[in-house]
């Protein structure tokens, strides 16, 4: 299964910023498009008071700061320019994060996706809407963000795609800043398929497609999981995809590209259970030829190889 999207971010708050301008980015969609990369995914257009966009709402809402690029408008020029499709991630305020209330979200971008499609609608690349609210489990008010953020993204848009992105509840499921590579209490197949049927039965239209991040279980587990997942999708109306992490999880230092080994399992298990879509988080810092990790330029000519032959 060939890796066909990768999100973007710039925002890079757990992972180091590369320092890249104009040039360095349009090298770096050069290098998507000879890996076969149709789908740039802006994982999230800003955290707390970053943002990658000069928008005047969040910078008087919020007090952010005002960005030195647009890098909304780059992205979406260059899309156009390599004829990829552009998915817009909505505004991370941060207060999820630090009260369990997704409400916050739902505030800030029902004014963001109002401005953002005003702004660069236009674009012809511009192909749809990424959710960037991460869950795991059944999350207070969920589906009602859901439903509330992706009815409005399509509305605004004359419908264009959106798609989430939560994460398996599994024994690799703890937080960056912990010490810890895995916890005791990982959720069981049943429990997440439980959990995630009741979230899917409650979307109304809101949502085209589903991509768990394939990261938070064990390469044993993938398998299981995954064909669980494509059950649910297929029974509730939603393109299955996989996202595909190309940053290792099993090491102490977090986070450095992925064991070429450890990528292919994953793509296999996520073509073995039918998937429609592999995209990856993320080929700028993981898997680029130009990324400031050495490892990252074996792991793109590795995978380069493996395309090959598929």
């Amino acid at each position: 299964m060939k890796i066909t999207g990768t999100f973007i971010d710039e925002i890079s708050h757990d992972i180091p910023h590369q320092n890249w301008g104009r040039e360095e980015w349009a090298k770096d969609f050069a290098h998507m498009k000879a890996m076969g990369i149709d789908t740039v995914i802006l994982i999230r257009s800003g955290y707390r008071r970053f943002i990658t966009y000069p928008s005047v709402y969040l910078q008087n809402k919020f007090g952010c700061y005002e960005p030195p690029i647009d890098l909304v408008e780059l992205y979406l020029q260059l899309a156009d320019e390599h004829d990829m499709k552009f998915y817009f991630g909505l505004y991370d305020s941060g207060h999820y994060w630090d009260t369990g209330n997704l409400q916050h979200e739902i505030d800030a971008n029902r004014y963001v996706i109002d401005e953002v499609w005003t702004k660069y609608g236009h674009y012809k690349s511009f192909g749809g809407w990424y959710l960037s609210m991460e869950i795991s489990r059944r999350t207070k008010g969920a589906t009602d963000a859901f439903n509330t953020l992706g009815l409005q993204c399509k509305g605004v848009s004359n419908g264009l795609p959106t798609f989430i992105s939560p994460w398996i509840d599994g024994k690799k499921a703890v937080m960056a800043a912990e010490a810890t590579l895995t916890k005791e209490n990982a959720v069981s197949l049943k429990e997440h398929e439980d959990e995630w049927s009741e979230i899917f039965s409650g979307l109304k239209g809101s949502i085209d497609a589903v991509a768990f991040q394939d990261g938070h279980v064990d390469y044993h587990e993938l398998q299981d999981f995954f064909e669980v997942n494509k059950k649910m999708a297929d029974q509730f109306g939603l393109q299955c995809w996989t996202n595909a992490e190309s940053f290792d999880r099993d090491m102490p230092i977090k986070f450095l590209p992925i064991k070429f080994e450890k990528l292919r399992l994953k793509l296999e298990a996520a073509r073995k259970a039918g998937y429609d879509k592999a995209i990856t988080f993320e080929f700028s810092h993981f898997m680029s030829p130009q990324s400031a990790y050495i490892q990252a330029h074996h792991l793109y000519n590795r995978y380069q190889e493996y395309a090959k032959n598929l």
